[in-house]
C-alpha cells in the first residue's frame, strides 16, 4: 500500500488553483504498457487520483496499461464541484474508455463509490470486457442526500465525506467540504445508472466493505439483483470505504488482478466459460 502523504499544493483560497505537480495526490496517472489489457482506474465523490493510485499500480504490475484521471470538478476546489453536471463525469470517463479500446484487445473500468458506479454506467453504454465496482454508489447511508435538490441554495456545502478508512493516519486527501449541488447531481447520476444496470453484460467483480459508512448495502444489492451479466460478491470484512487503501487493500489488488487476467485469457473470471470480445461498436 502506498503510504499517506502530506498536501503540499493546497489551492490558494482565491484565483485560479496551482496546477497539480506530479507528486501532488490530485494528479491524474497513466502507467503505460504494451500487453493486450488496458484499465480505466476511476476515483470516488471528491476524491483524487491518489485513492485508487496503488490499485492501478497493482493492474500495471500485472501487464496493464492502466489510466487513472481527475474527474471533471475534482482536485481542485470543492466549490468548483458545485458547478459540475454528471454527464461531464461520463463523457470524461467515456473518452479514456475509448483511447483504451484503441489500444487494446481487453478494457476493464475499475472504480470505487462514485467511481465504481461510473463503471457500471460507462460498461451499459460502451465496449468494456469486465466491470470491477468497489462499495459502488447508487444508494448513500445519508438520509438527508435524497434532499440535496431543494437545499443547496440554502445550504452551500456540509462536512467532507472523505477518509471513511480504518487505518488511523491514511487519508485520501478528499475535498474537505462536500458541495450540495454536488450531491443533488450525484443522486441524479445514481438514480440514472441503477435503472441501466440490466445493459451491464459484461462480467462485474463487485467489492464489497462490511463497515461502510458512506454507501449502503443497498447499492450491491441493485447490483446483484439486477445488473444483466454474470457477478461475483467478494466481502471485505475489515476494511472501511475507501478499502483501496485500507486493511484490504491487497485483497482489492489480488481479485482485479486475477480478474483482469482471466479476461485477458480469453473466458469468464466468474463462469470459466470462453468470453466473446467486446463490440467495437458503442450500444445504444
Amino acid at each position: 500500500m502506498t503510504p499517506p502523504v502530506e498536501d503540499q499544493h493546497l489551492p490558494s483560497p482565491a484565483g485560479t488553483p496551482r496546477p497539480p505537480a506530479e507528486d501532488d495526490p490530485r494528479t491524474p496517472f497513466h502507467f503505460p504498457a504494451d500487453g493486450p489489457a488496458g484499465a480505466l482506474v476511476l476515483h470516488g465523490f471528491t476524491g483524487v487520483p491518489f485513492s485508487v493510485r496503488p490499485w492501478g499500480l497493482a493492474l500495471h504490475e500485472a501487464g496493464a496499461d492502466v489510466v487513472g484521471p481527475a474527474l471533471p470538478g475534482h482536485g481542485t476546489r470543492w466549490e468548483d464541484l458545485a458547478d459540475v453536471r454528471w454527464e461531464q463525469w461520463r463523457d470524461h470517463a467515456a473518452e479514456h474508455v475509448q483511447r483504451l479500446r484503441s489500444r487494446h484487445d481487453v478494457v476493464v473500468v475499475c472504480g470505487l463509490s462514485m467511481g465504481g458506479a461510473l463503471a457500471l454506467h460507462l460498461a451499459a453504454t460502451l465496449p468494456v470486457d469486465g466491470v470491477v465496482a468497489l462499495n459502488p454508489a447508487l444508494s448513500l447511508v445519508s438520509r438527508t442526500a435524497r434532499f440535496a435538490p431543494a437545499l443547496h441554495r440554502a445550504v452551500p456545502s456540509v462536512p467532507g465525506v472523505g477518509d471513511d478508512i480504518s487505518l488511523p493516519g491514511v487519508t485520501e486527501h478528499a475535498y474537505p467540504r462536500t458541495p450540495v449541488a454536488g450531491v443533488a447531481e450525484l443522486g441524479r447520476f445514481m438514480t440514472r445508472t441503477r435503472r441501466m444496470l440490466p445493459a451491464v453484460t459484461a462480467p462485474v467483480l463487485l467489492l464489497r466493505s462490511r463497515h461502510d459508512h458512506v454507501v449502503s448495502d443497498a447499492s450491491h444489492h441493485h447490483v446483484l439483483r439486477r445488473a444483466g451479466g454474470d457477478v461475483e460478491l467478494v466481502r471485505l470484512a475489515e476494511s472501511f470505504h475507501v478499502a483501496t487503501l485500507d486493511r484490504e487493500a491487497d485483497v482489492v489488488a489480488a481479485r482485479s488482478v486475477r480478474f483482469l487476467e482471466a479476461l485477458t485469457a480469453g473466458h469468464s473470471p466468474i463462469t470459466g466459460r470462453p468470453l466473446r470480445p467486446a463490440s467495437p461498436e458503442v450500444r445504444r
